[in-house]
Order: C-alpha cells, then structure tokens, then sequence
C-alpha cells in the first residue's frame, strides 16, 4: 500500500523511544523480555529493536550482559534537554543564584555521567578565592562531595563494578584511593544524605552536596557549595545543608513540572 514504508518507519520510531523511557524510568538493567511486558510487540522485534538502540550508543549493557540502561548518547540527551531549556536554565539558574546569596560561596549542580559528575550549571562567589572549573567541565567520583554522593546512592554491586572501572587517582594527601577505603565513607554518607570533599579534590578547598531528586525518589542530579578551607570549615559548611536542601526540593519540583512535557504515550494506533 501506498505510503505503509513510512507509516511503518514512524512506528518503528515511536517504539524506540517508549524503549528508551521504560529503560530510563526503570530502577534496574532491564532485558528485552523485561520492557516488551508493556509494549507486548512480537518477540523479533523487540529484540531487533533493543539491539539497534544498543549499536547506536543509545542504550548499553550491564557489564555481566544481563539487562540494559541507557547509553552514553542517551545520557548525553539529558543532558543537553536539562541545559538548552530556555525557561529552565533561567528558573535552574535564579534557583541556584539565590542559594549562593544566602550562603556566600560558589554553589553548583553536576550531573553522573558515566565514571565521571558533569557541571551544567554554576554560580560564582564574588570571592576571588575560589575553584576555576566551568559549566560541562568533568570531575571524579571518587573524591568530590557530588560524586561521593552518586557513589553512595548505588547497589553495592553497582558501586563495586563501577569503582573497578574508573581510575581512582590520588590529588592530595587526603584521597581516597581503593574501594575499601571509600566503602566506611560512602555507607556514611548514605545514611546521612549528605556528601562531602574534605580537601580530596582540592587541597584547601571543602565542599558539600545534597541529591535533587525525581518523583520516585531517585538520584539524578547533585546540588553542592563549596569553598576555601580560609574561609569555611567543613563543619561550618555542613550549616549551609537546610538551605540546600530546601533549594534542592525547588530544583526537584521544576525539573518534575518540566520534563512532564517530555512523556510519550501510545498512539491510539499502538494502545494494545
């Protein structure tokens, strides 16, 4: 029939997405079988689907093989939505500026991004002693407050195989550097709700995060301050969580209100 080609490619199109939405929406790697629960599409194409999205970097597998999460380019999406949202860059931002008001110090939101946390948004102190890093600038898990933070919201099997990937390199005398020293750190961190860099990145400079979180709960963004040892103790920091908290419940419900506008639904065509 005229015109099926296409009306085939859109529905092709249509599915690789809902894939990509249960996969990021989910808790755990999902398997083929696993999402085609809701979409119930013939066994072939489920499969074939999957391993498209996989060969084009938009999902990838666990590293035993068993289920999928999303990819470097499906990563990389997020991102670039989060970032180039007019009207949420400028509320994110007049957010962000307000905090660093209230506590004096440069304060920052970072994103997990593979073995690494992602700047996509700042705002500097007006102290001129201060870190130089910039928006999409990239940092390590290991030892800053944001990426401590991520590290202690996974599994113990994910944070296991992810720590064994990832370089763990010394930058001052207080480092962290192996999985057993980092485990006591993070299982307290975990408890608390509270990251912090004690002189781990930086020598001289602290800092302090709190998770902004999605509707179900779950971590997908760090908002973190930080400053000079000079000015502020790390016990002094830890006075500035209330207000981070309470920012980060603000950024939570207008990413929640935002990507709200992102969610794709069946066609009638597709409803089972």
């Amino acid at each position: 029939m005229p015109g099926s080609p296409s009306k085939e490619k859109g529905s092709s199109i249509l599915r690789a997405l809902q894939i990509l939405e249960i996969v990021a929406n989910a808790t755990q790697p999902m398997t083929p079988t696993e999402i085609n629960r809701t979409l119930k599409l013939p066994k072939p194409s489920i499969h074939r689907l999957c391993s498209q999205l996989e060969e084009e970097g938009f999902l990838q597998p666990r590293l035993d093989g068993r289920g999928l999460l999303p990819g470097l380019k499906l990563n990389k999406l997020a991102i670039a939505i989060l970032s180039n949202n007019d009207f949420l860059r400028t509320q994110r931002h007049i957010i962000l500026q307000r905090l660093s008001d209230t506590l004096g110090e440069t304060c920052n939101i970072s994103i997990p991004n593979g073995g690494e946390m992602v700047y996509f948004d700042r705002v500097e102190t007006h102290w001129p002693l201060r870190v130089q890093l910039q928006i999409n600038d990239r940092v390590p898990l290991h030892c800053t407050a944001s990426g401590k933070l991520f590290l202690s919201e996974l599994s113990s099997i994910q944070r296991s195989r992810l720590l064994a990937k990832i370089p763990l390199n010394s930058y001052t005398p207080n480092t962290l550097t192996s999985a057993a020293a980092l485990k006591p750190e993070l299982s307290k961190i975990s408890k608390q709700g509270v990251g912090l860099d004690n002189e781990e990145f930086f020598q001289g400079m602290i800092a302090v995060s709190v998770p902004i979180r999605d509707k179900e709960g779950r971590m997908y963004a760090a908002l973190a301050m930080h400053a000079p040892t000079a000015r502020l103790s790390i016990e002094q920091a830890l006075e500035s969580v209330p207000d981070m908290h309470k920012a980060a419940a603000e950024l939570s419900a207008l990413m929640e209100d935002d990507m709200a506008d992102f969610q794709i639904e069946p066609s009638e065509s597709e409803q089972p």
